[in-house]
């Protein structure tokens, strides 16, 4: 109910002044023919727009509420390219279908009126969690956009990573509460491992189900992942990767518990770590657990690309290399 008044308000602030001037623009309407058939115009293309939705979903039909029109309607030329129109219009209709619900809508609404975000142009990658966007800033900078899905079941599937992490205590059950909690897990991990100088994508902004964060790829596609590229000199990927484990269980006191080449990009040469929504806490009952788990898969990886080590070997190197080296950026704010 707290998020829905929030929208109430956010939408139908200043409602008297929006009368006001609607009284004061009738009169110049009349005297201006073109501004009525551009109003008359806009309104038909709109009207038409939500038709469809209507006619694929009777989800959508809260869009035809005079507030959520308004809203869409100062965002949609933002989102032409992911919904399958405009410059991009090879992008398949159906990922406006399965990802921009209400909650989203509103969330992208938020980000594009404090500036975090411009426009949003075209799907990079999709998953059963999420979907990533290639977007725009106010300043025009690439940023990448992920927006977690509220339609589906699959984060009650992800609760073994959020249950035992104090940083999230009271855990409802509720669907839209656990994509709440993970959205906001995903950011302070980025934050926390970008601070201790790791390969991460730098986050840059959050609302409810979205997440905008630092893009890794070209003008056309994201940067490929480890799995897909072939690597001139895996031992130093190797040493590398090792030394993010390490720091992680040893100076930000966390686990990914997802560690493969299927969550590590190729970007200007190295490797970059991905989707970190659900690393653990070092004191989470299955930290343990999860850590031989990440080591056991970059030891697979590391042999595959002819590089002898053992999991006994690289769990020594986790636990014990020497890191005097390596410092946090700033005071990471939050509790360990």
């Amino acid at each position: 109910m707290a998020d829905e008044d929030e929208w109430n308000d956010e939408l139908g602030s200043n409602k008297s002044q929006r009368k006001r001037r609607r009284q004061h623009r009738e009169p110049r309407k009349s005297n201006s023919s073109e501004q009525g058939k551009d109003d008359v115009f806009a309104r038909s293309e709109e009207d038409h727009f939500l038709s469809n939705l209507e006619a694929k979903s009777g989800a959508y039909n809260w869009m035809k509420e005079d507030r959520y029109k308004r809203m869409f309607r100062d965002i949609e030329s933002k989102i032409q390219g992911a919904i399958g129109e405009g410059t991009y219009d090879w992008v398949d209709r159906r990922v406006f279908d399965q990802v921009f619900d209400r909650m989203t809508l509103m969330s992208l609404y938020k980000l594009m009126r404090g500036g975090v975000i411009d426009t949003l142009d075209f799907p990079i990658a999709r998953g059963k969690e999420a979907h990533v966007f290639h977007a725009t800033n106010i300043d025009g900078k690439t940023v990448a956009v992920k927006i977690f899905h509220t339609s589906n079941a699959v984060f009650k599937n992800l609760i073994q990573y959020i249950e035992g992490d104090r940083r999230f205590g009271g855990l409802r059950r509720r669907h839209r509460d656990l994509v709440d909690i993970w959205v906001r897990k995903e950011h302070r991990n980025l934050t926390r491992l970008a601070r201790w100088g790791l390969n991460v994508p730098q986050p840059i902004g959050i609302h409810k189900n979205v997440l905008v964060m630092e893009y890794l790829g070209t003008k056309i596609s994201a940067s490929p992942k480890l799995r897909e590229v072939k690597v001139d000199n895996p031992e130093v990927v190797f040493d590398d990767l090792l030394e993010f484990l390490a720091i992680c269980w040893q100076k930000a006191n966390l686990v990914h518990a997802d560690f493969s080449p299927y969550n590590i990009l190729w970007h200007d040469g190295g490797p970059v770590v991905i989707d970190v929504g659900q690393a653990v806490i070092k004191t989470h009952p299955k930290a343990q657990e999860f850590l031989v788990r990440d080591v056991t898969r970059l030891v697979e990886w590391a042999v595959k690309n002819g590089i002898k080590t053992t999991l006994a070997e690289a769990m020594y190197e986790v636990l014990n290399m020497n890191l005097d080296h390596v410092h946090q950026t700033a005071l990471l704010g939050e509790e360990e």
